[in-house]
C-alpha cells in the first residue's frame, strides 16, 4: 500500500470476523520501512514519543529523573539532551513524519583550511576539523572556514541509486498481528489460514486502515507489550498477548 497525500500509510487487514482478530495484513514498502525504522529509534526518542505516563516498567521514572536532576550534578561538558533527546545512529526514511521527533546524528560539519587561495597561492590539498591545526605544506593555521558542499554518507536508508527507506518496493508485504514481516505469496495466506484452523472462509473479512502519525505511536506502545499489536491498534480489542 501507498503512502496516502494526507501524510498517512494504508494496508490491508484480513480479519477473522468470528473472533474479531487480524490474521494478517497486507502492505506496501511504506509500512515495512516505518516498522523497521522503530527498531532504530534510541530508547529515550521512544519515551518521549510514548510520554513518561504511558511506558511500560520503569524506563519512564528513568526519563524523569534525567530531565529534574540539576545541571550542577551532571558532568560540565555533557548536556542532558544527550539522554533525553538522542541522536539516531542513521538516517532514517521519514515515514509519518517519525524522523521529527529524531535529531540526526549527522552534524554540519564545520571544515577549515590554510586560506593558501586567499592569499593568490596555490591551493593546498588539506582540510581539518580543528582550526588549530598547521598546514603540512605552508606551516599556515588552517584556519579558514571551508563550505562542506557534500551529502552525508549512510549505509542505512538508501537500498540503490535513487532508493530509500529498508525494503524494495515492489513486492507485497504479510504482516502477522505479533509484526512478524514476510513477502506476501498465495501458499503463505493459506499455511495461515491453515494455522488459525478457519473453516469458513465467509467469515473473513477484508478492511483497508489508514496508518497516521497517532496510530503509528500506538502501535509503537503495543509491540512493547503486546503479541497482537495490529488487533489491538485497529480493532480496538485488547487480545490475549
Amino acid at each position: 500500500m501507498a503512502t496516502s497525500n494526507s501524510g498517512s500509510v494504508s494496508l490491508k487487514l484480513l480479519i477473522d470476523s468470528k473472533n474479531q482478530k487480524v490474521l494478517f495484513a497486507e502492505a506496501g514498502k511504506d509500512f515495512v520501512d516505518f516498522l523497521f525504522t522503530l527498531l532504530s529509534l534510541p530508547v529515550g526518542t521512544v519515551i518521549r514519543l510514548l510520554s513518561k505516563g504511558g511506558m511500560v516498567g520503569s524506563f519512564g521514572k528513568l526519563y524523569e529523573s534525567v530531565e529534574n536532576l540539576d545541571d550542577a550534578y551532571m558532568q560540565p561538558e555533557l548536556n542532558k539532551d544527550i539522554l533525553l533527546q538522542p541522536k539516531a545512529l542513521v538516517d532514517e526514511p521519514n515515514i509519518l513524519k517519525l524522523a521529527n521527533n529524531v535529531e540526526s546524528s549527522a552534524p554540519n560539519k564545520v571544515l577549515y583550511s590554510c586560506g593558501a587561495i586567499i592569499y593568490g597561492d596555490q591551493a593546498h590539498p588539506y582540510v581539518t576539523e580543528n582550526p588549530n591545526e598547521t598546514c603540512p605544506s605552508c606551516r599556515h593555521d588552517m584556519n579558514s572556514q571551508t563550505t562542506y558542499v557534500g551529502q552525508p554518507t549512510t549505509t542505512a536508508g538508501t537500498s540503490g541509486a535513487g532508493a530509500t527507506g529498508y525494503v524494495k518496493g515492489v513486492v507485497t508485504y504479510m504482516i502477522m498481528d505479533d509484526l512478524e514481516v514476510k513477502p506476501m505469496s498465495t501458499i503463505s495466506s493459506i499455511t495461515i489460514l491453515n494455522r488459525f484452523n478457519i473453516k469458513d472462509v465467509g467469515a473473513l473479512e477484508e478492511k483497508v486502515v489508514e496508518l497516521a502519525m497517532e496510530k503509528g505511536v500506538e502501535l509503537l506502545k503495543e509491540s512493547l507489550q503486546s503479541k497482537s499489536v495490529l488487533t489491538n491498534v485497529f480493532l480496538g480489542k485488547k487480545a490475549a498477548a
